[in-house]
């Protein structure tokens, strides 16, 4: 079990790294269609590219969920480890951004591997373990349900903050 695990998990980390770099340019490549801009970024901010972790990781998890059915605390766990690294993303640009005072393109790229990998290696040591509580099954579900929602509803409707601007442009959402 645990070797199916880890390939499991090593497959999840290819088709996010693989999805979520295809997803950053689909926006583009579809001329700006607005059925794909919840899901792809569609422009430089950090929350947009927060967005490139988390579609691929939660269609990987439901997929994953049907094989892991006996594992009762599988949604706590990767509730867990998609707020990990949904957490990261912003956490490593801001830190390595306001310490060198500027944003090169490898960098940026180098974070949503490292928040991507980080998220995967955390979510395989848990399920490697043995089965945790997870008193809240439908809660975790919840936080994944309601932060697909905001993905949604921020793409349109997009708060002046930060995370939300592009720093190329300097404008915000779509």
């Amino acid at each position: 079990m645990k070797r199916s695990i880890a390939l499991w998990q090593l497959m999840g980390f290819a088709v996010t790294a693989f999805c979520g770099t295809l997803l950053h340019f689909l926006y583009d490549w579809t001329n700006n269609a607005v059925w794909v801009s919840p899901f792809s970024g569609v422009n430089e901010s950090t929350w947009e590219h927060m967005k490139l972790l988390f579609w691929p990781m939660l269609l990987f998890a439901v997929l994953q969920s049907f094989f892991f059915r006996d594992r009762g605390d599988f949604w706590c766990i990767q509730a867990r480890g998609i707020s990990l690294g949904l957490l990261l993303i912003p956490i490593l640009f801001y830190t390595y951004n306001g310490v060198i005072g500027t944003s090169p393109d490898w960098i940026n790229i180098a974070i949503f591997f490292v928040a991507a990998a980080t998220a995967y290696l955390y979510e395989t040591r848990k399920f490697r373990a043995p089965e945790g509580s997870c008193k809240r099954a439908s809660l975790a579900v919840v936080l994944l349900l309601a932060l697909a929602v905001l993905f949604v509803i921020f793409t349109f409707k997009t708060p002046t903050l930060g995370i939300f601007k592009d720093p190329v442009t300097g404008t915000y959402g779509i």
